[in-house]
């Protein structure tokens, strides 16, 4: 790796540069570049009628907190002061940081200084690993840019911002709900505001590698296919890919367009694949001229073979549970590796090899911690319920969502499903969304497999036929069902499911709450009896379904949602978690354990 940085107390020192600042394509693996963390303590000032961007007539002003403006002469006024206002600790979520923002949804502005100094021949790039939801970014006072979405990373390149001496970063995020906005206005989770992941100022040379491409193309023939992209359309750069533990080298040669793809043969025969019994990831590395880049890259195949599922050719089902990006031990939004492994560990415990991470993208840390432990991933964006199906704003934003998750993790062994959407009423507006972007997602990535959380919509008596037009641009079928808590448990021994597509079938969710600790008859809601046998007859009633290849019941823990208002039972909880909020293991867990045991 080049040494370039300096550090010194307060920050970094960063180079000048005359480019403009924008929004640049997402870094692929920039925790692979020299960067620091601008993590800790950021001051934060609450702004609910957003005074701080918008003038008394809602247009905007150039007299915004953006300025950091500082009284001059003692009759000045300004009415804000992000030095005297209080910190919090950034990655975080406002809700929990602040009592006061418990329940708050509307604007609250960071602040955070840093040092930089000119150096030549690099870059800078401002790297945040997510924001919720809109988010405008000022590097001493000057316009970085703007970014809607609030679960993948994005990053600006603020070069030609940076001044010698000491910069300030200010940062406007909103987390209002709106009917465009992806996710709409309602959604069964808490909607934590704030920046919730790691920020990074990331040093790049002006030519690097804005995204690269490893992946096993055949098992029998152990051939590789690689695919890079320069951040420049220039030719001629030499890219090396280098795997010393295959005794693996080979060099390729930029085309017109600074991208360059092949095929590298593995020769030796001691390839060892990734599966959940063996999470094996080889140390690869990628040179561009006389920059080396460092990345840890698992090989296995995922296909499927009318209703199965195969990794690496062989069928497998996915013992699995559906999780939130949400902190072990207390609520607030998950973001960092030791929330990944403990939650992971509670999925390993149940005896899952697969995890359902809804309804949106989980922080880095969750998708290579999982890798790691040997769990597959579905990874989805959060198309969720009534989306504004007619909107071309909304489309795009949901596009660039899943644009960006692929981009971010599109190297990770275990991901082996991108899910689309989640429990979408049918509409033929409805089935044009989610074709494109079906489609879409498939031309970014063709090695994974395709899905989303369907609703079964057709029903007589106790017959449930799935029928859904999204079943010809999904590789597998999954879908949602509450027999037991949205209908009466008994039913479910008299269930028959139809579901007429020759494809593999997943249980996206099913489930039902209960409160730690409360007990009482198998008939009464909300103890941890009703929720037992809730399992018990579901799990029969799963077993006779045709083509059944894996579930993730909702869901591994408690989490907090403001549609769940029931005091002294639910009190702002969705209570259908296997384990209480603390991780305190509910009957049900044991149900569900014992099944997997038995897969």
């Amino acid at each position: 790796m080049m040494k370039y940085l300096k550090y010194v107390l307060a920050g970094l020192l960063l180079p000048m540069s005359v480019m403009a600042a924008e929004q640049v394509p997402l870094l692929q693996n920039a925790q692979a570049y020299e960067s620091m963390l601008l993590n800790g303590d950021w001051h934060y000032v609450v702004d609910v009628q957003e005074e701080g961007y918008y003038d008394y007539r809602m247009n905007p002003t150039p007299w915004g907190f953006f300025n950091n403006a500082k009284p001059q002469h003692p009759e000045d006024l300004i009415e804000y002061d992000f030095d005297k206002s209080p910190t919090m600790k950034i990655p975080s979520d406002w809700n929990t940081q602040d009592e006061r923002l418990f329940f708050y949804e509307g604007t609250v502005w960071f602040m955070r200084r840093f040092l930089a100094a000119p150096m030549q021949d690099c870059r800078t790039l401002l790297y945040f690993g997510a924001v919720n939801y809109d988010c405008h970014v000022w590097v001493n006072g000057k316009k970085a840019g703007h970014h809607v979405g609030g679960f993948t990373p994005f990053n600006f390149d603020i070069s030609d911002l940076l001044i010698d001496g000491e910069n300030v970063i200010i940062v406007k995020v909103d987390n209002k709900r709106h009917a465009e906005d992806v996710p709409t206005q309602i959604f069964d989770w808490w909607n934590y505001g704030g920046i919730t992941r790691d920020v990074r100022l990331v040093k790049v040379l002006p030519l690097y590698l804005e995204d690269y491409s490893l992946q096993l193309k055949s098992i029998k023939t152990r051939e590789l296919t690689f695919s890079a992209r320069l951040n420049k359309k220039e030719s001629g750069h030499k890219v090396v890919v280098s795997i010393p533990e295959l005794k693996l080298e080979k060099q390729f040669t930029t085309d017109a367009e600074g991208t360059v793809c092949g095929i590298l043969k593995v020769r030796s025969k001691k390839l060892s694949l990734w599966s959940p019994e063996n999470p094996k990831l080889y140390d690869v590395y990628l040179s561009l001229d006389t920059s080396t880049y460092a990345d840890e890259i698992g090989f296995r195949t995922i296909e499927t073979r009318d209703k199965q599922i195969l990794l690496n050719g062989q069928p497998i089902f996915l013992k699995g549970i559906s999780i939130h990006n949400e902190k072990p031990n207390g609520g607030g939004r998950a973001n960092s590796a030791d929330d990944a492994h403990t939650l992971l560990s509670w999925a390993k415990e149940l005896g899952c090899n697969f995890v359902r991470l809804a309804h949106y993208p989980h922080h880095e840390e969750m998708v290579r911690e999982a890798e790691k432990m040997g769990i597959l991933v579905w990874s989805e964006i959060p198309v969720y319920w009534t989306i504004d199906w007619t909107n071309p704003k909304t489309y795009e934003n949901a596009r660039c969502q899943l644009r960006d998750m692929i981009a971010r993790d599109h190297n990770r062994a275990n991901i082996i499903i991108w899910s689309i959407a989640n429990e979408t009423p049918h509409s033929p507006e409805r089935d044009t969304f989610l074709g494109n972007l079906a489609q879409y997602a498939r031309s970014l990535d063709n090695t994974r497999l395709i899905s989303m959380a369907m609703e079964v919509t057709s029903a007589s008596n106790y017959v449930n036929r799935l029928n859904d037009n999204m079943n010809q641009y999904v590789d597998v079928v999954s879908f949602n069902q509450y027999i037991g808590w949205y209908r009466d448990v008994n039913d479910a021994p008299k269930m028959r499911w139809e579901i007429p597509y020759n494809k593999p079938v997943i249980i996206s969710e099913f489930g039902g709450g209960a409160k730690y600790g409360y007990h009482g008859d198998k008939n009464q809601r909300w103890t941890e009896e009703f929720q037992e046998n809730l399992y018990i007859q579901n799990l029969a009633m799963l077993d006779k379904i045709d083509g059944l290849a894996g579930t993730t019941p909702w869901i591994l823990k408690d989490f907090r949602s403001p549609r769940r208002v029931l005091p002294g039972i639910q009190d702002y909880y969705n209570r259908k978690g296997l384990l209480s909020d603390k991780g305190e293991k509910k009957r049900a867990f044991y149900v569900l354990k014992q099944w997997y045991e038995t897969k």
